[in-house]
């Protein structure tokens, strides 16, 4: 397999407005199920983990369980990222989908007050530990480190009370069972060519271990370009290897491993400046 993961956003649609999330403007799309079966059928080959984002939430698309499905049956393991708003009425069809993987940013709840917040919460934790207990690896992200607002000890609370473990600490979190973890990172800013330019010395992993591919079928470098501004191609117009093996694709690439950031996007990523 050449590539981890790609990024398949199977919609750009979200039910959320979180003040980290950069938004899209892009017009509001959800792929077709003849879309997304041509898009697993392309990359075959190119990886066996397909994340179901890049902007939007999975769990507004009516056909997220059948993707998931369609994806099983070609060998893939699928990986969602959701706010957990939804996981109240969907999460059991989704245990039952054969979902490989669920990331629930429980930061997506830094607006709301204490009474909704322990609810929304609850049905999280509800949601996570059947989903663990039935085989899905689930994790909690908390990726607000200091823009919290005093939530996440509110929330830790709220886990170790109700959620049984080891409660096992690490760098980077903790390991409450099998299957169940807890994830803490840093909020960093999106790349936006409204922003300062931080110059090129920058190093990433995009086209390195992944890609993205946007609801349209454009593809993209990294799963941060929530608006498509690094267009190598479409996959539904041309072949993928054709994309990737583009003078564009291939100039970002080597230019990565140069620690040399060549498109203006890049030169404005928070997040790459962590490498």
């Amino acid at each position: 397999m050449k590539y981890s993961k790609v990024y398949v956003e199977i919609t750009n649609i979200c039910n959320k407005s979180c003040t980290f999330c950069p938004k899209n403007k892009r017009i509001p799309r959800r792929m077709t199920e003849d879309e997304f079966r041509k898009t697993a059928e392309i990359l075959q080959g190119k990886t066996q983990y397909l994340y179901y984002h890049v902007m939007g939430e999975p769990l507004t698309h009516p056909l997220l369980c059948d993707f998931i499905g369609i994806a099983n049956e070609m060998g893939y393991k699928s990986c969602i990222t959701t706010n957990g708003s939804l996981l109240e009425k969907k999460g059991d069809e989704l245990i039952a989908s054969g979902v490989y993987k669920v990331n629930i940013s429980v930061h997506s709840f830094e607006d709301g007050n204490k009474e909704e917040h322990i609810k929304y919460i609850d049905s999280c934790i509800r949601f996570a530990d059947k989903a663990s207990k039935n085989g899905v690896l689930t994790v909690f992200r908390l990726w607000n480190n200091g823009h919290d607002g005093g939530l996440n000890d509110d929330t830790l609370s709220l886990m170790q009370e109700k959620l049984k473990g080891e409660w096992k600490k690490g760098t980077r979190g903790y390991r409450i069972r099998h299957k169940l973890h807890l994830e803490y990172g840093e909020r960093f800013d999106w790349p936006d060519m409204g922003a300062e330019n931080g110059g090129k010395n920058v190093f990433c992993y995009g086209l390195k271990d992944h890609f993205g591919i946007l609801c349209d079928g454009t593809v993209i470098p990294c799963c941060l370009d929530h608006e498509g501004d690094i267009d190598l191609g479409n996959i539904f117009e041309m072949p993928l290897d054709e994309i990737l093996s583009g003078n564009r694709a291939v100039s970002i690439k080597e230019g990565f491993q140069n620690r040399c950031a060549v498109e203006e996007l890049c030169q404005k990523c928070g997040y790459a400046r962590r490498f």
